[in-house]
């Protein structure tokens, strides 16, 4: 596998460069195969860092990029907007909970939950009750930019920028058993001190650690936000576009928050776009003729057309093709892989929510600096397979259109690598 000139002046996101092997150069892609400048193939079972849904260059979505392309590439969307964001708007509406009724377009899953808390803090200091605690939950993960930080958990990530976050409350993360342990610490913050908004990833915890947590809390904390007048966020950036089994996540609890987050298979993992839908409410409560009110919010590349060709492309997909039974299929798939493996015994918390599968690798130093993780990852693609384990949690999170055989070679390399890897080889 090629990799690039050993000077190359590119900064990667996530890499210690001073210990990481050198990056392998990706010269082209399909379905849910990377393919090098030699032409070896990656099976891409993370789908690229959970962003590709349909699989690689699908060809509806690249002609709707080629032919957005060769009409309107980009306008400014501040007084001014297009057709392809007026549709996509409209459609993710419709698609949406109901309740959440006004589209605010970005460029990435971070800027859309810093758009969600800037949303949230704006919606109580227009309406002259000013609040600004954020309650979120253990071991969350949100994003990288300050604000996104903040909401997420102390640690690694973040611990260099610590001078630079805003306090949160946190409550413990609803491990199975230990529910109302979470509900009742939620119910005494939002008591204690005046809340704006609780932020959640619904179901299931990406970065934190692939971490599975039950429909029936969800729709328990929505009931508790009532009670007392908080916004409820749902960070759906991973867990949107059918990854949890269902279209949205919080469709499982049957609810419908404040606020949602989209962004990474919004396009199909094709462009970058990010969208954030609230409430009439909070949209209301920013509309006003004093212009001191206005959301004070952009980016220069807000509702991209290309990027919401994109979008509209994949919807077109959800809506033409039986997307929704693709991953039924691959979450059975993995269910009956998970039931084999569970039997073995240098794994330990089997897991699975939807479409995402993951398990813990039992290794004398666990979390997310694991050593273990480094060789794991090396060792996968050694076998021709991309999976990048969060330390000793290993997770499969494959586009739709993976195929059996294509599974099970990456269950087969998951049962291999624990063995090379425990043993010290590689």
């Amino acid at each position: 596998m090629t990799s690039p000139a050993p000077h190359s002046p590119v900064w990667h996101p996530f890499t210690q460069h001073a210990t990481a092997p050198a990056p392998i150069e990706i010269a082209g892609a399909q379905g849910a195969y990377l393919r090098t400048p030699e032409g070896d193939l990656i099976l891409d079972a993370i789908s690229s860092w959970w962003v590709v849904t349909h699989g690689h260059c699908h060809p509806g979505i690249v002609a709707a990029i080629r032919e957005q392309a060769e009409k309107l590439d980009q306008v400014i969307f501040a007084g001014f907007t297009h057709e392809p964001a007026e549709k996509l708007a409209r459609a993710l509406v419709e698609m949406a909970p109901p309740g959440l009724a006004h589209v605010f377009f970005s460029d990435s899953g971070s800027t859309a939950v810093e758009v969600a808390l800037k949303m949230a803090l704006g919606y109580w200091r227009n309406s002259g009750v000013p609040r600004t605690r954020v309650v979120a939950l253990e071991h969350a993960y949100h994003g990288d930019t300050v604000g996104t930080m903040s909401a997420g958990a102390r640690g690694v990530f973040n611990a260099s920028y610590e001078p630079l976050l805003f306090d949160v409350t946190r409550v413990p993360f609803p491990a199975a058993g230990a529910e109302q342990e979470t509900l009742d610490a939620l119910e005494a913050a939002c008591k204690a001190d005046p809340v704006a908004a609780l932020i959640v990833e619904p179901l299931i915890l990406g970065a934190g650690g692939m971490l599975v947590w039950k429909a029936e809390t969800l729709a328990e904390m929505r009931r508790i936000c009532d009670r007392h007048d908080v916004l409820l966020i749902a960070d759906e950036v991973m867990t949107g576009w059918g990854r949890t089994g269902t279209l949205f996540a919080c469709e499982q609890a049957g609810i419908t928050p404040d606020i949602l987050c989209l962004a990474k298979g919004l396009t199909g993992g094709h462009l970058p776009l990010a969208a954030t839908l609230c409430s009439e409410a909070i949209f209301h409560a920013h509309y006003s003729l004093d212009r001191a009110k206005t959301f004070f919010h952009s980016s220069s590349y807000t509702a991209n057309p290309i990027a919401c060709a994109a979008g509209l492309a994949n919807i077109g997909i959800w809506r033409d093709e039986p997307v929704l039974e693709r991953v039924a299929n691959l979450a059975s798939m993995h269910e009956r892989r998970l039931a084999a493996i569970g039997g073995d015994d240098t794994f330990a918390n089997v897991r699975q929510c939807g479409t995402i599968a993951a398990l813990d690798l039992k290794v004398e130093y666990a979390g997310y600096l694991a050593n273990a993780g480094p060789r794991l990852m090396e060792f996968f693609l050694s076998k021709g397979i991309l999976l990048r384990p969060l330390g000793n949690t290993i997770y499969v999170m494959a586009p739709y259109c993976v195929t059996l055989e294509e599974l099970d070679r990456v269950y087969s390399a998951i049962r291999a690598a624990s063995a090379v890897v425990l043993s010290g080889g590689r």
